[in-house]
Formats: C-alpha cells, structure tokens, sequence
C-alpha cells in the first residue's frame, strides 16, 4: 500500500527526467510529453506538479465488473473462469475510433466513481470467485504503479493479473510491468505506420516491440487482438503482413483475434466490419501458419472456437462467451491425438458463461495499516 493513497488519488511517480530548459520529461510511454509545473501529458492522468512528477488516478477506478475471461479477449487464459475487469480514465493514444471513448478520453474526474486500495480489489476477486484480475478499459500503461501494486496484492492470494494493452510503453517500466502480469492481450491496431500516425496517434515499431518482449523475455501468456476497420487496415496484403510477422517473430501458437468494429468516437462515417472480413482474416491467418485465429465481435460459433492444430478436432466450442464443446485434457492435450493446445490452463474449465455482473468495491473494504 503506497502511503500516498489518501491524497485524493495523487502519488509521486518515477520515469520521467529534468531538460535543460526547465520542463520535465514524461518517460514511462513513446511520447515523451515535455511538461511545465501543472501541465499534464496527452494521457491526462499524470503531470508535473512542481519539481516531479505524478499519477493522479492511483486506487480509483470508473468501475468494476465480473466478465467472463474470453471477452477480454483471452481464449487460451484459464478458460469458461471469471475476471474482475477495472480501468481508471485516459489513454496515451488518440484513437479516432476508440470503443470506450467515455472513459479513455474522460477529462472528467467524476468519470471515477469507484475507488479501492489494492488488498480491498483482491479481497473482492476472492470473495466473487474470480480467478483473475484484469486490467482494462483504458491502458494499464498510464496507471502502471497501481496496476503493479494490485497484482502483487492479488497474487498473495493467488489470483491471476491480466493486462489488456495497447502495448504503448518504453523498455524500462515495460520490463517492471510484465514481472507482475501472468497474461496480456495487446491491440495490435494495424499493421502499417501509416495507420498508427493518422488514426492511433502513435507508432508501430513499439507496439512490435513489446509484443516480442512479451513473448521472448517474459512468462506472461500472450494473445493479440486487431480491430478491422473497412478501408483502414482491412486489405489482404496488410493481413498477410500482420499475420506472416506473427508467427516469424512470435510463433505460430500465439492466439490471434480479428474484431469488429462499430462507428464510434471520430469515426461514424465508415461503416460496420461485415463478417465475410473476419472470416477472411481468419483464414488467412490460418493460411500463413497461426494455429489459433479467431473473430470477435460477431456471432460466430466457428470463429470463436478453437481447433486442435495437428488432428482439427475442436477443442472447446465457443458461443459468444458460452463454452460448450471441451476436448481437452486438464493441463490442455488434445484428447484425439495428444498434441498439446498452446494456452494456460488448470484442470477442467470454468462455468462462468456470458454474465456481466457490476460490483461496488465498498463492499469489500479492506482496512490497511
């Protein structure tokens, strides 16, 4: 518990370095925002406040809620099991097309109507039976002390911590972040700098970055996630890029998810994904090597589900958030031909379902010295 929590919020936080010119450097993301006193970055969480800086969202949140674990979406995570999912306000990206506009682009503090310490969010995971702990939302990135600070309370209980990332963040707290996350699901959003540059507001190449890192210098389990917007990042070309670069440098047993997107936020002229483009995606992806491609978003039962990548028998049917189908063995062998299914997994699999259950976490205060 950082002694700082009682301050309405605010902590003093590290990654950021002094210019000769007087202004403060923001560290922790590729932005690098170059701050006066009481000026705060593009993430609008944190600032300089006098000679440091500081988050200003630490042990609040816009809400919390039961999901099941696939909607994250993490298909090869503990399957059918529950997750309490929070997130806090801002975002270190500008997506014109951002799903969850109303808390990532808040600018609003009583956007944070919730507020817990860490023990009291572990505590609440155990009591609802959740075997996870998800970060979300918005980017765990910009609230990176106090995810840190409730995944080490929730593994002192043995639950599971989750981040679900836009992967914008720098070598440094990057490596701190992911000693303590035991999955991630990044949003890979394209496969093209253009992209990144006109619609995200960002730049690929550290996006690329953390996901190798993820992969290569971590434990944390890993799926990928990208949203197909008609006309953005939709081609066949990029797709056969995205998902060649998948398995050369992360491996063909990465999970790899194609969603669809609705007209929100910047963008409500382009219209809906149809799902003949998922589908495309998806056996592209597959074409090029990815065991596991799935859709999101749509109805879809064959694209949910997840096939066995050496005898194609499936290994767990998927509707919506509905398991039913489960031809796995406890620690995840194909019961037809023994191949093992990429994954982390712990005996049989969870009965959670669809259900979307809102929670207080004043119910579950935990007193803390």
């Amino acid at each position: 518990m950082r002694e700082e929590f009682n301050e309405q919020g605010v902590i003093e936080v590290g990654y950021w370095h002094r210019l000769d010119d007087g202004r403060v450097q923001c560290d922790l993301c590729p932005r690098f925002c170059k701050l006066q006193d009481g000026q705060r970055g593009l993430c609008f969480v944190r600032g300089r406040r006098g000679d440091t800086m500081v988050l200003t969202t630490y042990g609040r949140s816009s809400g919390y809620c039961v999901d099941p674990i696939e909607k994250k979406p993490l298909n090869h995570f503990l399957p059918g099991t529950s997750v309490l999912s929070f997130g806090t306000a801002g975002c270190n990206l500008a997506c014109k097309f951002c799903q969850n506009w109303d808390i990532s682009k808040s600018r609003e503090f009583d956007t944070l109507a919730d507020e817990a310490s860490p023990e009291t969010i572990a505590e609440a995971a155990v009591q609802l039976g959740c075997r996870s702990v998800a970060y979300t939302y918005n980017d765990p990135v910009i609230f990176h002390e106090y995810a840190i600070d409730v995944a080490k309370a929730c593994h002192e209980r043995d639950i599971k911590s989750v981040a679900v990332t836009a992967g914008y963040v720098t070598p440094e707290p990057r490596a701190e972040f992911y000693k303590h996350m035991d999955a991630a699901n990044v949003d890979l959003k394209a496969f093209t700098e253009r992209f990144y540059h006109k619609i995200a507001g960002g730049h690929l190449q550290p996006v690329l970055e953390t996901l190798e890192y993820i992969k290569h210098e971590t434990d944390t389990w890993l799926e990928i996630t990208t949203l197909l917007i008609p006309g953005e990042n939709d081609s066949d070309q990029e797709l056969h890029d995205l998902t060649n670069w998948v398995v050369e440098k992360l491996g063909p047993e990465v999970p790899v998810h194609f969603t669809a997107f609705h007209p929100d936020w910047k963008m409500l002229d382009i219209p809906a994904t149809p799902p003949a483009t998922l589908t495309r995606a998806r056996k592209i992806a597959i074409e090029n090597g990815i065991h596991y491609a799935y859709t999101g978003n749509v109805h879809d039962a064959d694209g949910g589900s997840t096939y066995c990548h050496q005898c194609g028998t499936k290994l767990v049917g998927r509707d919506w958030y509905v398991l039913s189908d489960w031809g796995l063995t406890n620690d995840g062998h194909c019961l037809s031909c023994g191949a093992q299914c990429a994954g982390v997994f712990e005996g049989p699999p969870g009965t959670w379902g669809a259900r979307r259950q809102p929670v207080r976490l004043k119910d579950f205060a935990v007193a803390v010295e």
